[in-house]
């Protein structure tokens, strides 16, 4: 039951007091509101918007499927950063359908869709 639900509820059960209908009416606006506000990007998200456009520059120029160590190498900004990062990133680009994935021997390689 979620959080909208039991507050309905206990409207239904409490009906005849004016003042607690009315809170219960007040917090359920609030957290419509909260679920219908647009959510900004974190500092990490926008940064990682940047490096994913470097990487689909970088594999548009080489036109030839890199692994993520490869890219890690051969692009300057991502040196600092962790596999995993890089491969969160690889996998929503892959998503976007923006870059495909293909495995040699168990390994991925990335390259432009």
């Amino acid at each position: 039951m979620t959080k909208k639900e039991m507050f309905m509820e206990i409207r239904n059960v409490v009906a005849d007091n004016e003042e607690m209908v009315a809170f219960i009416d007040h917090e359920i606006d609030l957290l419509n509101r909260k679920a219908t506000s647009p959510k900004k990007p974190t500092k990490t998200q926008i940064e990682n918007d940047g490096f994913k456009a470097e990487i689909v520059a970088y594999l548009t120029e080489v036109d030839m499927p890199k692994t993520i160590k490869e890219l890690q190498a051969e692009i300057a900004s991502l040196e600092g950063l962790t596999n995993q990062r890089i491969t969160h990133m690889l996998t929503d680009l892959v998503n976007a359908k923006t870059l495909r994935k293909e495995y040699v021997k168990k390994t991925p390689y990335f390259a432009v869709a």
